[in-house]
């Protein structure tokens, strides 16, 4: 349990973020768990629980000791250094309203994590996606629904959510589409006539008339379309072509960057239309291009 005082900042703490930064649900729930674990580990490893001003108190070996604890039992460098994120993210915001000074806290490293890279299909892979994924589908109006939401995936590096998510307030889609992404940030997309034309070409066919308020994209009884089906659908596609098990619906999107950037895209735009918070997430594209173009250069330049 935690101290009433320490779960009272907490709890004033989130509602801070959720209210002035936008964060998501998901993003508040993975920050009350991280920080309320770190509080309940300090109270243990002093000997009780204390109030707030002890937050002030800690020092390099109690932050030692918390991340001792965590690898301890079995958690892994990018989640430790996740919640080591949000543990400074309160402690700051909690020093400014009470006056101690942060520096141990706030001077903890967090464990080095090697970043994966993305892993995007091909030009070809991806338009065999496209033309391939309704092959399976039980209905016509089905197999034009799944073709539709990967070209959306693709063809505008939408999240599966993202996708989802659009109503019948989107009908016609416009250009540009604005979409909700993470932490509630919106964002302009531009909206490629393939893509337009595939969302058409399901609402001709769909029995569920598009109407305000309610899901574009619908599951076979009429209800919001499940992603779980989506990933099906590419998982059937992906064994039919011989695809990697990287083929998935979020691959499409990978996919979508690595090819804008290896046009010649600008990473800035790049970003702005994935809607990526911090340019260094964008930037692990420009490893994907570096690492196929020394695929190529090998392939063309053996060694001996």
């Amino acid at each position: 349990m935690l101290a009433p005082a320490q779960s009272d900042a907490l709890k004033r703490w989130l509602d801070h973020e959720a209210a002035l930064k936008g964060a998501s649900v998901n993003t508040l729930r993975a920050y009350a768990s991280d920080v309320a674990a770190f509080l309940k580990f300090i109270a243990i490893h002093h000997g009780g629980a204390e109030g707030t001003a002890a937050i002030g108190r800690l020092g390099v070996s109690d932050m030692r000791a918390w991340m001792a604890h965590e690898r301890g039992r079995g958690v892994g460098a990018r989640s430790l250094a996740r919640a080591l994120s949000a543990v400074k993210t309160f402690t700051r915001w909690l020093a400014e309203r009470e006056g101690f000074e942060p520096t141990a806290i706030l001077s903890t490293r967090a464990p080095r994590f090697r970043r994966a890279l993305p892993r995007p299909l091909s030009e070809d892979a991806a338009r065999a996606v496209i033309t391939d994924v309704e092959f399976d589908a039980s209905e016509p109006w089905i197999a034009a629904r799944d073709a539709a939401v990967v070209t959306l995936l693709y063809g505008c590096g939408l999240r599966i959510s993202e996708a989802l998510s659009l109503t019948g307030d989107d009908v016609p889609l416009p250009d540009p589409l604005r979409i909700r992404g993470k932490g509630g940030k919106e964002r302009l997309v531009p909206v490629l006539p393939a893509a337009r034309a595939a969302v058409e070409a399901y609402l001709r066919a769909c029995p569920f008339p598009a109407e305000s308020g309610t899901p574009l994209f619908r599951g076979a009884r009429g209800g919001a379309l499940n992603p779980r089906l989506v990933q099906k659908a590419m998982e059937r596609t992906r064994l039919r072509l011989g695809l990697p098990a990287s083929a998935t619906p979020h691959a499409l999107r990978h996919s979508f960057a690595t090819h804008l950037l290896s046009a010649g895209g600008d990473l800035r735009a790049i970003q702005e239309l994935l809607g990526h918070a911090s340019l260094s997430t964008t930037q692990a594209y420009t490893a994907v291009d570096t690492a196929r173009l020394m695929e190529i250069y090998d392939r063309a330049h053996p060694r001996a």
